[in-house]
């Protein structure tokens, strides 16, 4: 299914939660907390502005980006989960 978010939303796919610690012990699935890093798979046109105008987004599909940890709404797309964000939700792009 094809999705396209409007304006200055942002479809995030989360990264996967670390399995191991740096000690190298494993971590319990009712222990790991939701990750928040994320790679962006869709984006909006941009915001508008009170004059019409439409404000272009500063991030693009396949970037890596931050945001808080109960931050956008969840939901399901062809049975994976996805999180939809506002732009001023993300809180930093991770370079590589």
């Amino acid at each position: 299914m094809n999705v396209r978010p409007l304006y200055d939303r942002v479809i995030v796919k989360r990264l996967e939660a670390e399995e191991k610690t740096a000690g190298g012990l494993f971590i319990p699935d009712t222990a790991k907390e939701k990750p928040i890093q994320g790679q962006v798979v869709a984006v909006g046109n941009g915001k508008r502005t009170d004059k019409g105008d439409v404000l272009a987004l500063e991030v693009a599909v396949n970037d890596r980006v931050l945001f808080g940890k109960y931050s956008g709404t969840e939901i399901k797309l062809d049975g994976e989960e996805r999180v939809i964000l506002r732009e001023d939700e993300i809180l930093a792009i991770v370079d590589a």
